[in-house]
């Protein structure tokens, strides 16, 4: 197969994706890498039609790849992820409108385009955390504890763009990061970017049937195929707090190799369709069951 992988100058050295590139490459196909943040394209030639089987993307929030990506999805070429889905999870805000209208335990979010109006917030809603809507890697994530914190961050918020904040869930000071790939899901917990310590390493734990129900939805609500989800446990239970498209896959084990299988099964398939929209409906705590297409080995953390 021929497959182009759009990487951005950050993550150009990158485990992820380089390594699997060199596995699909070592596989016997054809990988072209463009970086669409320090080429010159010609947007007219670039996604011609036919021109390869996938387009697969490993950019930062905001850079010119995700762009790229919806013009070769316009030209009726496959993408990894399905580029209609990944930009609702790449606006923050969107996002958030979108998994609480489709019932996922996503904190309540506010939204602001300069970041005095968040000076309407409750005061009652405090601590806040507050962040770019087009974020990344915990960039610019803030803990603003009071309104009189706020007036004094502003200089600092300024230049963002488009700001969310969201009530702060009480937390243990990690997070459960949960990646999905080729229909099975892992977990890692690791520092939190609120509460960096820098003895806390990223490892692999079991994943509890709860929060493994939240991430198989999560994927379905997005119409993600390879995805990460950040969940806090707090004090009423789990959180859904980000979502990524093509994550690190950091402790995930054979994970190039599991990546590589993934995209090109993506690619044979012609990729995902858009998900559907039904009614809103609530999030539902357990029971709840694992969809049988996820590996019980990897929920339960073997």
């Amino acid at each position: 197969m021929r497959l182009c992988f759009l990487v951005e100058e950050h993550y150009r050295h990158d485990g992820m994706p380089n390594e699997v590139i060199r596995q699909l490459t070592a596989w016997g196909h054809r990988v072209d890498v463009v970086r669409p943040g320090g080429s010159l394209l010609s947007m007219t030639e670039a996604v011609r039609a036919g021109s390869h089987d996938a387009w697969v993307l490993k950019t930062v929030s905001g850079g010119p790849g995700l762009t790229l990506l919806e013009a070769a999805a316009a030209a009726g070429l496959t993408t990894v992820n399905d580029a209609r889905c990944i930009r609702g999870v790449r606006d923050k805000a969107l996002a958030a409108a979108i998994g609480r209208a489709r019932g996922l335990p996503l904190p309540p979010t506010y939204a602001a385009a300069r970041p005095e109006l968040l000076r309407e917030i409750p005061a009652a809603e405090y601590p806040l955390v507050v962040k770019p809507a087009d974020g990344s890697a915990g960039r610019a994530v803030h803990l603003v504890s009071s309104p009189e914190r706020l007036a004094a961050m502003l200089p600092v918020l300024a230049g963002e763009g488009l700001l969310i904040a969201q009530p702060y869930v009480p937390n243990s000071g990690t997070d459960i990061k949960v990646y999905a790939v080729g229909g099975e899901l892992f977990a890692t917990e690791r520092c939190s970017p609120l509460h960096p310590d820098p003895a806390v390493r990223e490892r692999r734990v079991p994943l509890s049937a709860e929060v493994a129900a939240i991430a198989a939805q999560v994927g379905a609500v997005y119409g993600l195929d390879l995805y990460g989800v950040d969940v806090l446990l707090g004090p009423e239970g789990p959180v859904v707090v980000d979502v990524n498209d093509f994550p690190s896959f950091r402790q995930v084990p054979d994970a190039a190799a599991r990546v590589a299988r993934a995209v090109l099964d993506l690619a044979r398939a012609g990729g995902s369709p858009p998900p559907s929209v039904p009614s809103p409906r609530p999030y539902a705590p357990l029971p709840l069951s694992v969809p049988a297409h996820l590996s019980a080995g990897a929920v339960d953390g073997a």
